[in-house]
């Protein structure tokens, strides 16, 4: 029996780095978590310790600061390119480079210069470059979201363990997290994530959900049919479960007015929906 080195990547997760533009006395901020990966010809350095392939993970971290005061910051999606470029281009040893970002977003209070955290959905990008090509994936996470009624929940399968009633009328809430891939490296990156964000929003609210799974593949499916530049949407979406409060014990009733919001344990449902032509994924939307 042969022993081998499986796959194998490296690199600097999470580097928090906050860019401040001065444009006079209005200020502009942003705010990311940057997490490179890189892989290539790197056996020698599991196999025996060798270190001449390797570029040191702090290297990669000032990298990201040094880029974020030469480039600047835009798009995420086109600084993560700028990046996984830089790095499979400058070292003949990376073949590979795969970086992740997540924005934060800042609101101007008042004036130009004071700020207040965006409490809602943090913004996302997954960049590949190699020699398999170049990729970008968009998206988001923590998107809270709550229908109030328009939700229903019956004709499950059951077994002796069941105990949950059907339901035609319930709160259906949840947390999204949603990555598209484009069919290209170019766009409109700001104004692609604001259009597709808007059709998750708007299928999340226009469909009667029979279930949740019905309600993701609408969310993906308005997304593939209003921004020809996707060919795929990943979503993952808990169930953010409301019961509603027993209180016959207080002699009253309780006709789809007060419910016990709980956190845990969920249901998470996680698909898949693209087009019928889309590519094959690449390694970044893995």
């Amino acid at each position: 029996m042969a022993i081998v080195l499986g796959p194998n990547r490296y690199g600097k997760a999470e580097t928090r780095v906050v860019r401040v533009t001065r444009d006079g006395g209005a200020h502009r901020i942003k705010d990311l978590n940057v997490s490179v990966a890189l892989s290539g010809a790197m056996d020698e350095v599991h196999l025996t310790g060798d270190n001449a392939a390797v570029l040191p993970t702090d290297t990669q971290k000032n990298t990201v600061f040094a880029f974020a005061r030469k480039h600047g910051i835009g798009a995420i999606e086109d600084f993560g390119l700028l990046l996984a470029r830089h790095f499979t281009g400058s070292q003949p040893a990376i073949t590979h480079a795969r970086v992740e970002i997540r924005e934060y977003g800042w609101r101007r209070i008042t004036g130009g210069h004071s700020f207040v955290r965006d409490g809602g959905e943090v913004r996302t990008a997954l960049v590949h470059c190699g020699d398999g090509g170049e990729s970008v994936v968009s998206g988001l996470t923590d998107l809270v979201v709550l229908n109030s009624t328009g939700s229903e929940f019956h004709g499950f399968a059951r077994d002796e363990y069941t105990t949950l009633e059907p339901t035609d009328d319930r709160i259906l809430a949840t947390a999204v997290t949603a990555r598209w891939r484009h069919r290209s490296t170019t766009g409109a990156w700001d104004d692609s994530y604001a259009a597709a964000r808007d059709g998750l929003l708007r299928a999340f609210a226009e469909t009667h959900s029979l279930s949740l799974q019905q309600t993701l593949y609408q969310m993906g499916r308005r997304v593939l049919a209003e921004r020809p530049e996707t060919c795929e949407v990943r979503l993952a979406l808990p169930n953010k479960h409301h019961f509603l409060v027993d209180l016959e014990p207080f002699g009253m009733d309780n006709d789809n007015e007060v419910y016990f919001a709980a956190d845990r344990p969920y249901g998470l449902i996680e698909g898949t929906v693209l087009t019928d032509d889309a590519p094959d994924a690449p390694a970044a939307f893995e």
